[in-house]
């Protein structure tokens, strides 16, 4: 039995070349290769015509890639896919902007696509599709008389049928979900979301994860997406002791300053607008604060043809300027907006300097940031996480201090208080936030979601909450996050007023792997909050 996957973009990679650490297209790499399989998208060129798909084998891995017109990239990619559903999709209607001939291009698109991946499949294949951009994808191939298995994941929020339906054609568009065999979302509000719509606009039945229409069943069900917690730890520990360039200038330049960051796409869902007024306003609230900490915005762009974005690159660049005349000081800068890509290694090691992190976006599916935060943290010091209640991860993520990222208010007494936060809370709160997601990781959400689609496990899902290992997927015994004191199995219990025990100096906290599973010492963990 073969997997196949198709995404909008598929990169191939050269011969014998490693993969990076961690990230989706790592974790989709390494389950193709564990049983064989075939990626199929877009490559990102641009031709004048389209030609045959290019194929190329890496191991036991084919990758098959197709070229797109410009009129096809106007139209189905920076168009429909992002003018229209993009907006629509983080709740954003003012932004969205429908074409007739922008959707007859996204269709057109997925017709092709289609047609196309019809000469590379096999009968016992099992195809997973990706993301928005590959909405109708299954119902253009079940046209065509593809029986296979094929499921989808929805990587980003899905909006209330009130909101869905502004677009036109939704029920159109909406009906061709019921094409799929497995549908997976991020949290349960989307699943909720989208049955909701399937219900309003097709007359669905559900008893909330199953979905009938007419003869056609579909399961449709949360799969929270994880990362690669483990290797995310190794390069913010290893950090520590080979700092990249970027990374020495930085605390060169801090000195004994307490460092706020943010890392996101240069996007209007992030929020980093408001995130840089949020700040502004904690820095005017508390000005026994200025001098004394810094935020370092990381914003490399993206999508800069589509007006909205470029809109987003001049109001970043003139808030930042207008807060750093308004309250900063001949030796200190309090707000640096960095729009340029850093690596992996040298975000952990970002992360790992970092007091608080600051994960505020209006809206998002999950939002991996929060996750990689968390993850990149002193088990012996850890900084603290700012997260919005609008963010995914949310749900999964309750021990982190939750805002609403339109309140600045709000917003900035977050940042107050992870900075003045004392370090037994600190600890407390890290641990819990590790065993969830290192229980939740991406190779959990990986299987998790392929057991699904091949009908091995079609039981519910139930979100793992802290405390049950991933390594037991989620089966046996719980799990400790990597513990502050030692690297025993079972994690030192502590609450917020129990008095900070010294680190043993024989091997540095950071440098120890996580405690294998073992009783966490998390405690009951409160309800996500909605939204």
């Amino acid at each position: 039995m073969r997997l196949v996957i198709v995404s909008n973009r598929v990169t191939i990679p050269e011969r014998n070349e490693k993969a990076a650490a961690g990230g989706l297209a790592v974790a989709l790499r390494e389950a193709l290769e564990k049983q064989g399989g075939l990626w199929f998208g877009w490559s990102g060129n641009v031709k004048e015509t389209t030609t045959a798909p290019t194929v190329v084998e890496r191991g036991n891995v084919t990758y098959a890639v197709t070229d797109l017109t410009e009129a096809e990239r106007q139209s189905y990619y920076l168009g429909f896919s992002n003018r229209a559903l993009w907006p629509l999709m983080h709740y954003r209607l003012g932004l969205t902007e429908f074409s007739r001939t922008d959707y007859a291009g996204y269709l057109a698109v997925n017709r092709r696509f289609a047609k196309t991946l019809m000469g590379l499949l096999k009968p016992d294949d099992i195809i997973w599709i990706h993301d928005y951009h590959l909405i109708p994808l299954a119902a253009e191939l079940r046209r065509r008389g593809v029986t296979n298995r094929i499921g989808y994941f929805h990587h980003i929020p899905w909006p209330p049928a009130e909101m869905f339906g502004a677009l036109p054609f939704a029920s159109t568009l909406a009906s061709t979900v019921m094409a799929y065999d497995l549908v997976g979302l991020q949290t349960a509000t989307d699943v909720s979301n989208l049955i909701g719509c399937l219900s309003a606009m097709s007359g669905a039945r559900s008893d909330g994860r199953k979905v009938r229409v007419g003869r056609r069943e579909t399961i449709i069900q949360a799969f929270p997406i994880g990362i690669d917690v483990e290797a995310f730890r190794k390069l913010a520990a290893a950090s520590v002791r080979s700092a990249t360039t970027p990374l020495k200038t930085t605390r060169q330049s801090l000195g004994e300053r307490k460092l706020v960051i943010g890392v996101d796409r240069l996007d209007y869902s992030k929020g980093i607008v408001q995130r840089l007024e949020a700040f502004g306003h904690f820095l005017r609230s508390h000005p026994d604060q200025r001098g004394r900490v810094g935020l370092l915005q990381i914003a490399p762009p993206s999508r800069t043809d589509v007006p909205e974005y470029a809109e987003l690159d001049r109001q970043s660049d003139e808030v930042a300027g207008r807060l750093n005349a308004a309250l900063g000081e001949f030796d200190w800068t309090p707000i640096r907006v960095v729009k340029k890509a850093y690596s992996r290694n040298a975000l952990a090691g970002f992360y790992r300097r970092a007091q608080v992190g600051l994960v505020t976006p209006m809206r998002d599916g999950m939002n991996l940031v929060a996750k990689e935060y968390v993850a990149a943290q002193d088990p012996a010091d850890p900084g603290v996480l700012v997260l919005s209640r609008f963010a995914g991860s949310a749900h999964q993520m309750g021990e982190a201090l939750i805002v609403n990222p339109y309140d600045l208010h709000e917003v900035a007494e977050a940042i107050r208080t992870g900075l003045a936060m004392p370090k037994s809370e600190r600890i407390r709160r890290f641990e819990r936030l590790y065993a969830t997601i290192e229980a939740t990781d991406i190779e959990w959400w990986t299987q998790r979601y392929l057991d699904a689609l091949s009908g091995i496990d079609m039981a519910p899902l139930e979100i793992v909450p802290p405390g049950i290992g991933a390594k037991s997927r989620a089966r046996s015994r719980p799990a400790a996050a990597p513990s502050a004191k030692s690297s025993r199995p079972k994690a030192t219990r502590r609450s917020a007023g129990t008095p900070e025990e010294p680190v043993t100096t024989r091997r540095p906290a950071s440098d120890r792997a996580p405690a294998k599973p073992g009783r966490s010492s998390a405690s009951a963990r409160p309800a996500p909050p909605s939204g």
